[in-house]
């Protein structure tokens, strides 16, 4: 086990959480997918709240026959406010007129609600998960 995992796992026994990842399908995860990926539902639970997302593997475990880890999801969550859709779209380069990116940033947002309703008061914790 990695230091990387020994942190998230420690992150997770110590704010009390529990994590389960359950296998959903092979198929493309994001629109833009030009490969097929293993897809998972991730359950998050903590403090009574919980929070529940479709999570896309990388190509790299999918091929190697290896599930995420605790870390690879708590890496990969938004673990910062998305602010405005106008500051959104100038951080990652997307076009304010695209519904695309709309798309996205909505997506974003829910995912950080989620993730900030669980882990809202250990949030700058979390953030340290890279």
């Amino acid at each position: 086990m990695n230091e990387y995992t020994k942190q998230a796992e420690k992150f997770i026994k110590d704010v009390n959480a529990k994590v389960t990842i359950e296998y959903v399908e092979y198929g493309k995860h994001f629109d833009d997918d030009k490969e097929e990926r293993n897809i998972y539902r991730i359950t998050i639970k903590r403090n009574g709240k919980s929070f529940t997302f479709k999570f896309g593997d990388s190509i790299n475990n999918t091929q190697n026959g290896e599930e995420p880890s605790v870390y690879d999801v708590l890496a990969c969550v938004q673990k910062y406010d998305c602010g405005t859709f106008e500051n959104f779209c100038s951080e990652f380069g997307y076009d304010t007129d695209s519904r695309k990116a709309e798309k996205t940033y909505k997506a974003v947002c829910r995912e950080f609600k989620g993730i900030n309703r669980v882990f809202g008061d250990v949030l700058e914790q979390l953030q340290e998960i890279a």
